[in-house]
């Protein structure tokens, strides 16, 4: 469990995660394992996806919230190195 109460999993490629809006309307996410890597060179140690993701998940909830409100379309939404920029 997060921070936020909301439930982050391990799946191939990636860590799932719900995003729910002001609108209170809820969001399947899925932050891709390179993304997750590029987030993780800022850190020094070995961690694992779920640990780089629960490390970063304010920024990572962030994005995922501003792609949202830009519409962009995708269900899940999906992250990827290049939403950071």
């Amino acid at each position: 469990m997060n921070s936020t109460g909301e439930h982050a999993s391990l799946m191939d490629g990636g860590v799932t995660f719900t995003v729910v809006t002001v609108d209170f309307t809820k969001h399947d996410c899925i932050i891709s394992k390179e993304a997750l890597d590029a987030l993780s060179k800022n850190q020094s140690g070995d961690f694992g996806p779920l640990e780089i993701f629960q490390a970063n998940e304010a920024r990572i909830r962030g994005v995922a919230r501003r792609m949202i409100a830009a519409r962009v379309k995708c269900n899940p939404l999906r992250i990827e190195p290049q939403s950071f920029h």
